[in-house]
């Protein structure tokens, strides 16, 4: 978008870890202890921190690396929160950088997988159907096409599929005997050196 794309927004969507739906509605970005930290059926998104969101806070705040740096290091270290909410520069982040986002939860994403299923034949996984789910929420002016990334096989999360459509979702042929495969474990400590030594002597 910045470099002139046609983008008229970017969608966010989070699972029921929402650090950055939190922050893109609030302002407020609020790293999660693990009490907070929920395991969810779309795994990837089960986040107590944004991974790389220091680069967006950067160019939020007209690339100030000593604003960014005293919120992500004194801020986080010492309340594990910083609010940009009355910055006036937070604005930007949907009108010059087009960011919205939303929330999804189990429910929404086995209806989602469920619906995209009856209506158009094609099975998603449990992140991609996040992303549709919110999508859908946020869409905007009906004549902007919205495109959603898919992110991950159906296979990789069967038991939600099957919760969803009531069968297992279509196995790829490369995946087939794959619980029959020899298995190779290397049980080693937690010794650094160790591990280098290790991969040094077997990625040749």
């Amino acid at each position: 978008r910045m470099m002139g794309l046609p983008i008229d927004r970017l969608v966010v969507a989070t699972n029921e870890n929402d650090v950055l739906d939190e922050f893109f509605r609030t302002g407020v970005y609020r790293v999660r202890g693990s009490a907070d930290t929920h395991e969810t059926s779309s795994p990837s998104m089960d986040i107590s921190k944004a991974s790389n969101f220091e680069r967006f806070v950067f160019d939020l705040l007209g690339r100030d690396g000593a604003q960014t740096q005293a919120l992500f290091g004194d801020a986080l270290a010492g309340e594990g929160r910083f609010d940009l909410s009355q910055d006036p520069r937070f604005a930007e982040a949907a009108t010059r950088y087009g960011f919205v986002s939303g929330k999804s939860t189990h429910a929404d994403r086995l209806a989602t997988i469920r619906d995209n299923h009856q209506r158009h034949g094609v099975t998603i996984d449990t992140h991609t159907a996040d992303g549709v789910k919110v999508a859908q929420a946020l869409r905007g002016d009906p004549a902007v096409p919205m495109i959603v990334l898919e992110t991950a096989l159906p296979i990789k999360f069967a038991e939600t599929i099957f919760e969803a459509l009531g069968h297992a979702p279509e196995r790829p042929a490369k995946f087939d005997g794959i619980e029959a495969l020899p298995k190779r474990v290397h049980v080693m400590p937690a010794d650094v050196e160790q591990v280098k030594a290790y991969i040094v002597q077997h990625c040749d």
